[in-house]
Order: structure tokens, then C-alpha cells, then sequence
């Protein structure tokens, strides 16, 4: 067996990683905020139904340690948050919809 065919898988794993690291880098400098919040608020749109308005969402940045922004709407008291990673990733499904704690005095 010719000495080249040794090196040829470790050719085809550096180009496979190679772009696989691109694309994810191509991911992370070309997505924007708007898109996270306008893909977010179309799913609240389809989770919650007819009364849904685009509006009721917008984008905060996150506070927790990986979450790029949070996409948060609110209708009628309840609030819905999507929590979204750098790459546009949902990192936590949001379950029951909440309501924002009352102030206690």
C-alpha cells in the first residue's frame, strides 16, 4: 500500500474540522440580533395563538453566563422568555408561560 493512503484519513478529518469550525465561525459573525428576536417572536406568534401581536416581544440582553439575549413577550400579564445562545440557539424551552411577580411592599 502506497505510504500516501496512511496520511489520507488524517487529511479527511482536518478538512471535515476544518469546515465545521468555519461554518460555525460563518454562524457567529453574520447572525444579528434581529434575527434571533424576529424568529423568536414568529414562534411565540405560533405557540400562543390569534391574539398574538409581534409586538409583544422584544430582546433583552442575558444575564446568565452563555445566553446572548432573551427574546421576551408579554400578553395580557403572562410572560414568555427565549432564552438564545450567540449561534441563535433556544437553550432553555420555555414550559408554563409565568407571571412576572407581584411587587411586595
Amino acid at each position: 500500500m502506497p505510504r500516501w493512503m496512511w496520511f489520507l484519513p488524517l487529511a479527511v478529518l482536518a478538512t471535515a474540522l476544518a469546515a465545521w469550525g468555519f461554518r460555525w465561525g460563518w454562524i457567529a459573525a453574520t447572525i444579528t440580533e434581529t434575527d434571533v428576536i424576529t424568529t423568536y417572536a414568529q414562534r411565540y406568534l405560533d405557540e400562543t395563538g390569534q391574539n398574538a401581536r409581534l409586538t409583544d416581544c422584544a430582546g433583552v440582553p442575558g444575564g446568565q453566563s452563555g445566553v446572548w439575549i432573551v427574546v421576551r413577550c408579554i400578553r395580557d400579564g403572562t410572560r414568555y422568555d427565549y432564552p438564545v445562545d450567540r449561534f441563535g440557539r433556544l437553550l432553555d424551552v420555555p414550559g408554563n408561560a409565568e407571571r412576572p411577580a407581584e411587587p411586595q411592599t
